[in-house]
């Protein structure tokens, strides 16, 4: 076998082989350049003479961009979640006439109070020679004060909204 290796005929049969592979090669290398020819050809005329990776190339950034300003608004809208649960959204009010002096129910009690039934109630009593407001906090539906029967019936209806 060594003695093969050395011989011309094995040469010839390399020189050949090498030969067949560049013609092989070239053959190769006119028909990705065609291949590649066709492809713009046929991207342009897909983009109706735009060449269409271009397009997509654009419309990626624009969805990437996109995407981006949603996972934004989506921020926003998390924390606008959290503080409207901070805000007034359950109301209940009684108006009543606080003395047999006065002829309509000119006082009243308001309760003001958030999703989790933390607020307060307002009482306005009012007569002919003054007018006042007490307020009372409310956590969770609760108060430390007492309180009278108007201000409770506004709590409950405030609550039971």
């Amino acid at each position: 076998m060594i003695n093969f290796l050395k011989t011309e005929t094995f040469l010839i049969i390399i020189a050949g082989v090498n030969i067949l592979l560049l013609i092989l090669y070239i053959s190769n290398l006119f028909k990705l350049k065609k291949i590649n020819k066709n492809y713009k050809v046929f991207m342009k005329k897909l983009g109706n003479g735009n060449n269409i990776e271009e397009i997509l190339k654009k419309y990626i950034q624009k969805v990437e961009e996109v995407d981006s300003k949603n996972k934004e608004i989506e921020q926003y809208c998390n924390s606008l979640e959290k503080d409207i649960s901070l805000c007034i959204k359950k109301i209940g009010m009684v108006r009543y006439s606080a003395f047999k002096d006065t002829g309509s129910d000119l006082s009243f009690a308001l309760a003001l109070l958030n999703e989790k039934n933390d607020g307060v109630i307002l009482n306005g009593i009012y007569s002919r020679e003054m007018s006042n407001i007490y307020a009372k906090q409310v956590k969770e539906g609760k108060t430390n004060n007492k309180l009278s029967e108007e201000e409770d019936k506004a709590l409950q209806i405030a609550i039971n909204q």
